[in-house]
């Protein structure tokens, strides 16, 4: 429809101001910084998104590679330590001959030699004192003796008291004989007892 067959007179929607602008619903023209605060948005958010992304996938990554480490470290263990186990083992099994063998190298102890109280004891009076060989005979008997006999003395002048024994395998009694008497000449000598142990108690002896 032209404006010469439009039938309604003029009003004030008609009548165009030269100098003004858009009129009616038209926007008003934009800001620069609303122009330009997206395109700095996506400038900024972009790689801040991107760097945590990474940075998340890398911790990730190191979590993985530290419980792969923490579940071989036993595993490592356990076979090092079967490995020890095994040299010890090894070792023991070749120390083992070396032991016994000088178990049954090494000789046997002698026994400790005891001293018999069965053994004959003859106590002689050297000393001329009436009486002194029964009294010192009946001290041996009190002490576990079981053989004693008394006498006199017929040898050689002596003054010193003295134990005599016949054989090696005497010591041991005849050590315990002078031991009870409280006499410490102690001597091997046939001469002056032929067989068993002779005790003679002289002038120094105390009864």
């Amino acid at each position: 429809m032209t404006k010469g067959r439009y039938p309604y007179p003029d009003d004030e929607f008609d009548v165009v101001d030269g100098s003004a602008g858009p009129r009616g619903v038209h926007r008003a023209p934009r800001s620069r910084w609303s122009r330009v605060w997206p395109f700095l948005l996506v400038l900024v958010l972009f790689p801040a998104l991107a760097f945590g992304v990474v940075n998340s996938l890398y911790s990730w990554d190191g979590l993985g590679s530290s419980s792969d480490a923490t579940s071989d470290a036993p595993a490592d263990d356990l076979a090092a330590e079967g490995g020890e186990g095994d040299g010890a083992a090894e070792g023991g099994e070749e120390t083992a001959p070396e032991d016994g063998a000088a178990e049954e190298s090494a000789e046997p102890e002698a026994p400790a030699p005891v001293s018999d109280k069965t053994t004959s004891v003859m106590v002689l009076n050297a000393a001329k004192v009436s009486g002194l060989a029964g009294k010192t005979a009946d001290k041996l008997t009190a002490a576990g003796f079981t053989t004693v006999d008394s006498g006199n003395y017929t040898g050689a002048a002596t003054t010193v008291s003295g134990v005599y024994y016949a054989t090696e395998d005497q010591a041991v009694t005849a050590a315990e004989v002078a031991s009870t008497l409280g006499i410490t000449k102690v001597e091997l000598s046939p001469t002056q007892s032929p067989s068993g142990i002779t005790a003679v108690v002289a002038k120094d002896y105390t009864p």
